[in-house]
């Protein structure tokens, strides 16, 4: 899913994202709540009506800022009140006003309000974080209304193997209609991420959606489909578009580097992206290095579409069972960047 937190992603239209094959695209109820304003965006016919995006959303519940801007948040037992980033006012957000505001902004996919610690808090911090994401969750559930929203519960536990199996049972017991595996890609090494799924997901129901939110990279996403993953979400694909580095299928391409300048192959000759299919590299290059727009906003388009492609052809391996050569021929290409 292509993260428009802001109901945009970053220097793209509905069309060209459609056009890639993008499905469903994420938003954020944090960054909506401050600006506009949810009541805004629900007089304007919800997040679909107002960034003109007829697809499924999904939006976080601002739970991820509780990590992101802990500098400018104070938690209880009830809430956590943020000082905003934009002005300064404070900005109160409980599990109730989570599901109101979800159910303002019209989202097909909305998400428990969590605490998300950072990786390398001690166990005793990250236990009270799960049980406080378990009573959270709960008071979540009872308080939305809205029948056309999955609601999806967030599994927390950092890296320890216990905190994540407690959290996951703890979950199920409220029977959502979705799981998510949060707290990762907060710090910890792949590894760690990998084993944290490898002894969280065999928890998780698999005739429900599960979630890895906030990664990643091309080789995480297939190592977590592996394992049993099926949602994702990042800003990896934009934001590193908008920096001149590109994701091919032979690896990354930095397109800031003076090898290009007289390149006259297309970024990916595997892709049938609108960039890959009109533009070269040395075109690509010279757009950042004039600091034109189109740079960003090209590159961008084939990231989101690099990541489309990946994924469908990892559902085809998986109805042929070869998911696993798949993975070891992916990651063998990608061994090295231009």
């Amino acid at each position: 899913m292509p993260v428009g937190t802001q109901a945009s992603v970053k220097g793209l239209t509905p069309e060209q994202l459609k056009r890639v094959g993008v499905q469903k695209v994420l938003a954020n109820t944090y960054h909506l709540a401050l600006r506009p304003g949810s009541e805004l965006v629900a007089d304007m016919g919800g997040l679909h009506g107002f960034m003109g995006w007829d697809g499924p959303i999904l939006t976080d519940s601002g739970g991820f800022q509780v990590f992101s801007l802990a500098q400018l948040r104070r938690m209880s037992e009830d809430s956590v009140v943020f000082k905003s980033h934009l002005d300064g006012s404070l900005f109160e957000l409980s599990p109730e006003r989570a599901m109101r505001i979800q159910e303002q902004l019209g989202a097909d996919c909305i998400m428990c309000l969590d605490e998300c610690p950072p990786a390398d808090v001690p166990h005793e911090k990250v236990l009270a974080a799960v049980d406080l994401t378990t009573r959270w969750a709960r008071r979540c559930r009872d308080s939305h209304q809205r029948s056309d929203q999955a609601l999806f519960g967030i599994v927390q536990g950092a890296t320890f193997p216990d905190l994540r199996e407690r959290s996951a049972r703890a979950l199920l017991e409220l029977d959502f209609p979705g799981y998510a595996v949060g707290g990762l890609s907060v710090g910890e090494s792949p590894e760690q991420m990998y084993a944290t799924l490898d002894v969280t997901v065999p928890f998780l129901p698999a005739d429900r959606p599960r979630y890895l939110m906030g990664v990643g990279r091309p080789e995480d996403l297939l190592e977590a489909v592996c394992r049993g993953i099926d949602l994702f979400d990042c800003v990896m694909p934009t934001r590193n578009g908008r920096n001149a580095l590109a994701f091919t299928s032979q690896g990354k391409v930095r397109l800031r580097n003076e090898s290009l300048k007289r390149d006259s192959s297309p970024l990916d000759p595997e892709c049938e992206c609108p960039t890959c299919q009109q533009f070269s590299r040395a075109y690509l290059r010279h757009l950042f290095a004039a600091k034109e727009m189109l740079g960003p906003i090209l590159v961008s388009w084939h990231n989101i579409a690099f990541y489309q492609r990946l994924l469908r052809d990892l559902r085809t391996a998986i109805r042929e069972d070869r998911a696993a050569e798949f993975r070891a021929s992916q990651l063998a290409r990608w061994g090295g960047d231009s």
